[in-house]
C-alpha cells in the first residue's frame, strides 16, 4: 500500500509539473458606445473572454488649464458575464500642469469612474491608469497613483511603455499592483517604410530589460491598423480603422502595394478632405508579426504573463485574422 501512495504522488507531482499554464485571452475596448456587435460577441465566446478592459473616460486640460474628463463611455451592451476594467487615459500633460491639485484629481477620477459603474450596475474588482509619464511629469504622476489607490480600495494597474521598463532606475515605478506591457507604438509616425506601430529592431533594444524589472507584468499586444496620411512627404494625420477593401473599390484611390495608396482626383471620404496626390501608408499587424511578438516575449519575461490583452476588440480589427490567432497568440507564451 505505502508503495502505491508513493508511486501516485510521485505521479501527481509529475503531472503539476508537466501542465503549463497559459495565460488567458483579455481585450481592451477603446470605442466612446459600449455595444458589441455579433462578431465581437463571437470573438469573445471563441476565446473563452471574462475580462475586458474598457476605456471609461480620458482626461485632458481645458482652456484655464484644469483637467477634465472627456469622451465619456456609453453603454449600451450589458456587461454581465464579464469582468469589466474601467481604464482612464490621463494626457501627459495633465500631469505637467503645476497648478495640479494631485489629491482633487484623484478624487474627482475615481467618483467619476464609480457613477459610471452605478449608472451602468458595474461591479468591479480592478481599476486601470494609462499614462504615458515622462521624467518631468514622473514625480507627480506617481504621487496620483498612491492617492488614487488609496481613495479605490481596488485592484489597480497601469500600463508601462518599453523604455519605463528599461529605464526604470529612472522613471521608477509605479506603486500598483500590476503593470501591463503596451507592446505597439514603437516608432515614429513618418512619411518612410517604416512600421509606427510595431517594430521588431527597436523592440530588440528593450527586451533584455524584461528580466529585470521588478513590477508583474501582463503584455499588451495590437491588433489594430491604421493609414498614415501623407502630403507632400509630411504627415498631415492618421485615419483610423479605415476599411481597406473599400478603399480599393474607390476610384479616386490607386492601390500600389499592399501598404500604400495614392490619390488620383481629389474628393472627400467620411468626412475627410483627400487630396489629389496625397498618399496613405497602411500601417498594420500580420498573424506572422503577432506570433513574433509572443516568442520574443517569451523569451525574455520573468514569468509566464497571466493574461495577453489585445488591443483592440472591434470587428474591424478582428476581421483581418483568422479565428484561432488569438488561441495561437497565447499558447506560444
Amino acid at each position: 500500500m505505502k508503495k502505491y501512495l508513493i508511486i501516485l504522488t510521485f505521479l501527481s507531482l509529475f503531472i503539476s509539473c508537466t501542465i503549463r499554464e497559459v495565460p488567458s485571452a483579455a481585450f481592451y475596448y477603446w470605442k466612446t458606445i459600449f455595444k458589441l456587435s455579433k462578431i465581437e460577441k463571437q470573438c469573445l465566446r471563441d476565446n473563452h473572454v471574462k475580462k475586458i478592459y474598457v476605456r471609461f473616460f480620458d482626461i485632458d486640460l481645458d482652456d484655464k488649464r484644469q483637467p477634465f474628463p472627456v469622451t465619456a463611455i456609453r453603454f449600451e451592451t450589458v456587461t454581465n458575464g464579464f469582468e469589466i476594467v474601467p481604464v482612464v487615459y490621463i494626457k501627459n500633460k495633465v500631469m505637467l500642469n503645476d497648478k495640479l491639485d494631485i489629491k482633487v484629481l484623484a478624487q474627482k477620477t475615481y467618483d467619476f469612474v464609480n457613477q459610471i459603474n452605478i449608472k451602468n450596475k458595474i461591479k468591479i474588482q480592478e481599476i486601470q491608469i494609462d499614462c504615458d509619464w515622462t521624467l518631468k511629469s514622473r514625480d507627480t504622476y506617481l504621487s496620483f497613483i498612491e492617492h488614487f489607490k488609496a481613495i479605490s480600495g481596488k485592484t489597480l494597474s497601469a500600463t508601462i511603455r518599453l523604455h519605463q521598463i528599461k529605464y526604470f532606475a529612472k522613471t521608477k515605478i509605479p506603486n500598483v499592483d500590476k503593470g501591463v506591457l503596451m507592446y505597439y507604438n514603437m516608432g515614429v509616425i513618418a512619411p518612410d517604410s517604416l512600421n509606427s506601430i510595431y517594430d521588431r529592431s527597436i523592440a530588440n533594444k528593450y527586451l533584455e530589460s524584461l528580466k529585470k524589472y521588478p513590477l508583474e507584468i501582463d503584455v499588451a499586444l495590437p491588433i489594430y491598423s491604421w493609414a498614415v496620411h501623407i502630403r507632400d512627404h509630411r504627415v498631415i494625420g492618421l485615419r483610423n480603422k479605415i476599411d481597406v477593401s473599400n478603399f480599393k473599390k474607390d476610384p479616386n484611390f490607386d492601390f500600389k502595394n499592399k501598404n500604400y495608396f495614392t490619390v488620383k482626383q481629389s474628393n472627400y471620404k467620411k468626412g475627410t478632405f483627400y487630396k489629389e496626390n496625397d498618399v496613405l501608408k497602411l500601417e498594420s499587424i500580420s498573424q506572422e508579426n503577432l506570433l513574433e511578438m509572443a516568442k520574443d516575449l517569451n523569451s525574455n519575461l520573468k514569468q509566464i504573463p497571466k493574461e495577453i490583452i489585445f488591443y483592440d476588440l472591434d470587428e474591424i480589427n478582428i476581421k483581418n485574422y483568422e479565428k484561432d490567432i488569438f488561441q495561437q497568440v497565447i499558447t506560444r507564451f
